[in-house]
């Protein structure tokens, strides 16, 4: 039986913030933009959309975070301030300015984006090809591609104000591949491509402060001795469907029967159960019963991961 089993996250909140105010700091100042268009050319940017596609990376983070246990998200009145306008990371903010934006939205820490950029690898590729081929060194002209590849680049602190500590800060590229748009001799990136991955990468970089899950493998007893025999087999095919009730109902008829080998073992498989139906406490009272009552080593092994499990939900 496969099931998800929780990892725990990258980053943990201090315990006393519950709400978090987003910031863009990546935006730049008016008389800052000139010198600006060859590297918008250059890396296929859309010029001006890093400074729209950066507020959905706000959005990705609000939308995964919101309502979280209790975790609030919050956009504040000066939801935006200027930064570098590139991937050179500016100083921190000053603390004064800190206490101030989270005060004004009644927020525990701040999270801020702090530089946002975007390109688009295929793009370079082909604008590096056809410029080489321009320059006579016969190289042939590609045939544009038809997938293209949008990158985002995003780094985001997260300011405490009460201990003047930074929670978090981080790093990451993130990345969604389209089918191109347009004519055989330029494919372009659909209207939607840097909006939606901007919006992922917010969304990826929260993700750190959550549990995350892999999967594992839980043992079922399938075969019992005697008048138990059949129950056991029942029960399997029960579980087999995902009628979970039924299996449990076989089971429990199981511990009225005299054999203590039967009866763990049917505990056991009862723990299962439960914890498949997304239950750990009772998984973990079955359990520890499957051991302490019938004496079934796996079930005294099996509460080990249990207990590990509660502390990580």
């Amino acid at each position: 039986m496969n099931l998800d089993y929780p990892l725990p996250p990258e980053v943990y909140l201090p315990d006393g913030v519950k709400t978090i105010a987003l910031v863009n700091r990546s935006l730049t100042r008016p008389e800052h933009k000139q010198g600006q268009v060859l590297e918008t050319i250059v890396t296929g940017e859309i010029s001006g959309s890093d400074r729209l596609a950066s507020d959905e990376s706000l959005k990705g983070v609000f939308d995964r975070i919101n309502g979280y246990r209790g975790i609030q998200a919050v956009i504040p009145q000066q939801t935006r301030l200027y930064g570098t306008g590139t991937r050179e990371t500016p100083e921190l903010l000053d603390w004064e300015l800190v206490r101030d934006i989270c005060d004004a939205s009644n927020a525990d820490a701040l999270l801020v984006l702090e530089t946002f950029d975007s390109n688009s690898d295929l793009l370079l590729s082909t604008v590096t090809n056809r410029v080489t081929a321009a320059l006579g060194n016969n190289v042939p002209i590609p045939a544009a591609p038809n997938q293209i590849r949008v990158n985002v680049l995003a780094f985001w602190r997260l300011y405490d104000p009460a201990s003047k500590i930074i929670i978090d800060q981080h790093q990451a590229r993130s990345f969604l591949t389209f089918n191109g748009v347009g004519g055989s001799n330029l494919v372009l990136p659909p209207p939607e491509a840097l909006h939606n991955t901007a919006y992922e990468a917010g969304r990826n970089y929260i993700e750190r402060f959550l549990p995350g899950y892999y999967t594992v493998k839980r043992e079922l007893y399938k075969k019992g001795k005697g008048s138990s025999k059949h129950a056991f087999k029942t029960a399997f095919r029960n579980s087999e469907v995902a009628n979970w009730q039924g299996a449990m109902d076989s089971w429990s008829a199981i511990l009225n029967q005299t054999s203590h080998k039967n009866a763990g073992k049917a505990c056991l498989n009862i723990a299962v159960a439960h914890e498949v139906l997304g239950n750990t406490d009772l998984a973990l009272q079955w359990a520890k019963k499957s051991y302490e009552v019938y004496g079934n080593k796996l079930g005294r092994d099996y509460a080990k991961i249990l207990l590990n499990r509660k502390n990580l939900e």
